[in-house]
């Protein structure tokens, strides 16, 4: 086999890294910051019409000002249903019912619990540099399975160095996104 034929998948390795790096992105959105984001409801499910569904399949949600989400319910008898689901979510909102439309005012967050979703927000972050990781350790054996189909050692060195490259750009972004989160966070 020559080693026109033997090719590693940077694109593939590159887009795999990217989506860890968006997930990340995803699941920062959903940490309440003290400022009203209509992400923040996204983890909220409802038991209605005999299924679990997400509560932007049932209700609009909006955030008319930076710290109030306002949640219209499509049918009136699910307002019970999204009000308990809300309330039971874990996010710390307690929601106002004014007939279909919940009011969710986005309490101030004290001290305790910035530095508490400051951790959450690094654990995310580790999370998301372990599938870096993985990502790189995938193309690793890819350079690997080419060795053995006879890639030359300059070549392997060359492959190793883009994918590292690509790792550390990769993590370097997600310390990066990180750092603005807690950030976000920590401000009052």
């Amino acid at each position: 086999m020559s080693d026109d034929e033997i090719e590693i998948d940077i694109d593939g390795l590159e887009r795999r890294m990217d989506g860890a790096l968006h997930a990340l992105k995803g699941e920062f959105a959903t940490l309440r910051t003290g400022r009203a984001s209509a992400s923040m409801l996204e983890p909220v499910t409802i038991d209605a019409y005999g299924a679990v569904m997400p509560l932007n399949q049932c209700a609009t949600v909006n955030v008319p000002e930076p710290r109030m989400i306002t949640v219209n319910v499509w049918d009136k008898g699910l307002v019970g249903v999204v009000d308990k689901a809300i309330r039971n979510s874990g996010l710390g909102l307690n929601p106002v019912v004014e007939g279909t439309v919940l009011r969710l005012p986005i309490p101030e967050l004290n001290e305790e619990r910035r530095r508490e979703l400051t951790r959450v927000a690094a654990q995310y972050a580790e999370s998301a540099r372990v599938a870096i990781r993985n990502v790189r350790r995938d193309g690793m054996d890819q350079i690997k399975k080419a060795k053995g189909a006879g890639m030359s050692e300059d070549d392997q060195k060359i492959w190793h160095e883009e994918i590292q490259s690509l790792t550390d750009k990769a993590v370097a972004e997600v310390d990066r996104v990180l750092e603005a989160k807690q950030e976000e966070i920590m401000q009052v």
